[in-house]
């Protein structure tokens, strides 16, 4: 209780009605008055008494006729009078509600805090209440305000939240659109989206609007309000789109009940990417403030919608760089394969036949007893290298494709590349296979092959390992590779790109193999701790291809 409020009980009980309680209440900005049990006004002060016509008395009249033209006391459902919570808890009561005055129709704005205190005697029992009246409209506007700021922020938030999370374009819109329409209490609204090819706006989302308006709903730069609305980058109220000369298409409005409408542009970096269009069925209803809101969910709208169209551009553009790599591997592959069976129907042979011509002409001119020492030196040197030769050959045959691989499967190529290529240079190699009884489909055998095959090259050529141990494991799910060496290992966070040197271009490589059918490649290594590459690939998905997988595949 305020310190004037019990100046003002004191007072009345100690003087009654003496003439220095109406200096006392006339010094309170509140209006104030005194009724007893009957409801009947005993006294008022100066501001309630301006608050009445001029020359007008209202002590004893009753309050509620007085103050809110009613002929029984004031009770649900408009409001409970505090009088009777006083008199059944003994102790004051507060309110707050529309001030209503008599005769006044329609809403009001104004609102009443009305706080009423118990009067007593001298035996302790209540004859009279006094009633302090404030106006709490300003306030209560302020409250109301602050939270519907609230309830947009919390909007926004929501908006804001759900598209950056997003990539996928019509997702994004549709939560948009939701989120917007429940700020507004709508269930009507749509977005428009730039058709680039013709440089007309269609509804890409839309909400409560009829399918087979909205497939033939289309319209230009400056036709209709949303297209004024892309055309000047400007939002558009419209009290009454129903009776709006500039609506496209007015029979819709018309048919659906229509009238509040606001149409506001989806902005990127200043750039109209599309419209987004509110309706609602009560005319008026959008204000200053609803359009700073909806403009700036126009701009993260707009955003989203113009990062959601360079994913799709980057995925569009991803598929096409995965298309060409398996273009090119593929090449690369048959290109591997042709040389081979050249060196092996061609040049193998023609080597093959010279070593053995090198040999009969050795052969015979010792039987011949030739003697030139000169001569048969340099022909068996020239044998020597013709099977030198040979043996290269075989060797880059069985790199460029490996028969044991089409013969005899994975694990048998594997085991024998990696003895062959690493035993004779001094480096110990372990290798444990499991889960290889039946044979993989074809590419995917291929793809682990040339990873264990630039693996083992990158242990070769730069690892100075002594150790080296590989894992394959294979079951209904997935096969996992293991390669792993004990050299002095590198920074793998610097490896970013390919040099000119081609260095990095092993690595990369590895990973592009593996991830083109949906597998994952990580390298682990630091310096001086040797170098781990972990392959793993699903089998959920792959087939096996029976004619590529045949032996003379």
């Amino acid at each position: 209780m305020h310190e004037d409020e019990i100046a003002i009980q004191q007072a009345t009980q100690s003087t009654g009605a003496d003439t220095n309680l109406q200096s006392i209440a006339d010094c309170i900005e509140d209006e104030l008055l005194i009724i007893d049990r009957g409801y009947h006004i005993r006294f008022v002060n100066s501001a309630m008494q301006r608050r009445l016509p001029q020359s007008y008395v209202p002590v004893g009249k009753r309050c509620y006729k007085v103050f809110e033209g009613r002929d029984n006391p004031c009770n649900s459902p408009i409001w409970e009078c505090p009088l009777t919570k006083v008199l059944q808890n003994g102790s004051p009561a507060t309110i707050v509600h529309p001030d209503h005055p008599a005769g006044a129709g329609g809403a009001s704005s104004r609102y009443i805090k009305i706080t009423m205190y118990p009067l007593r005697d001298s035996h302790g029992d209540i004859n009279a209440f006094v009633e302090l009246r404030r106006d709490v409209s300003a306030e209560r506007e302020l409250e109301r305000q602050i939270l519907r700021r609230h309830h947009h922020l919390y909007a926004l938030s929501r908006i804001s939240g759900a598209v950056s999370g997003l990539r996928d374009l019509d997702t994004i819109l549709d939560v948009s659109l939701g989120a917007v329409l429940e700020i507004f209490d709508s269930t009507v609204g749509g977005v428009l989206l730039f058709d680039e090819a013709n440089q007309r706006l269609r509804y890409r989302a839309y909400r409560g609007l009829p399918a087979k308006h909205v497939e033939r709903m289309q319209m230009g730069p400056g036709e209709g309000v949303a297209g004024r609305v892309a055309q000047t980058g400007e939002p558009i109220i419209v009290e009454d789109i129903s009776k709006d000369p500039r609506a496209a298409y007015p029979d819709l409005a018309s048919t659906e009940g229509l009238k509040g409408f606001a149409s506001i542009p989806l902005k990127a970096k200043e750039k109209v990417v599309g419209v987004m269009n509110i309706a609602i069925h009560s005319p008026g209803q959008f204000g200053t403030y609803d359009l700073y809101l909806l403009n700036s969910i126009g701009y993260q709208v707009g955003t989203a919608v113009e990062q959601a169209r360079l994913y799709q551009r980057l995925e569009r553009a991803d598929k096409r760089h995965q298309t060409l790599l398996q273009h090119a591997l593929t090449a690369q592959e048959e290109e591997r394969r042709r040389i081979a069976r050249e060196l092996h129907d061609e040049t193998s042979q023609a080597i093959t036949s010279l070593t053995l011509n090198l040999q009969a002409t050795i052969a015979t001119a010792e039987m011949k007893g030739v003697v030139d020492a000169e001569l048969m030196d340099r022909i068996k040197k020239t044998q020597s290298l013709a099977v030198h030769a040979g043996n290269e050959i075989v060797r880059i045959m069985k790199e460029l494709r490996p028969t044991l691989l089409d013969e005899l499967g994975l694990a048998t190529a594997i085991n024998r590349y990696a003895k062959d290529s690493l035993e004779p240079r001094g480096i110990n190699i372990s290798m444990e296979f499991r889960g290889m009884d039946e044979r993989l489909p074809s590419d995917l055998e291929l793809m682990l092959f040339r990873v264990a095959q630039g693996a083992i090259g990158n242990i070769l050529e730069h690892s100075k390992a002594k150790n080296a141990s590989i894992t394959l494991e294979c079951n209904a799910r997935e096969c996992v590779l293991h390669i792993e060496d004990d050299g002095k290992g590198f920074a793998v966070s610097k490896i970013t790109k390919v040099d000119r040197s081609g260095r990095g271009a092993g690595l990369f490589t590895m990973k592009e193999r593996v991830n083109l059918i949906g597998g994952a490649c990580s390298v682990k290594s630091q310096p001086g701790k040797g170098t781990k590459v972990v392959v793993e690939v699903p089998l959920v998905g792959n087939t096996l291809d029976a004619e590529d997988n045949r032996a003379d595949s």
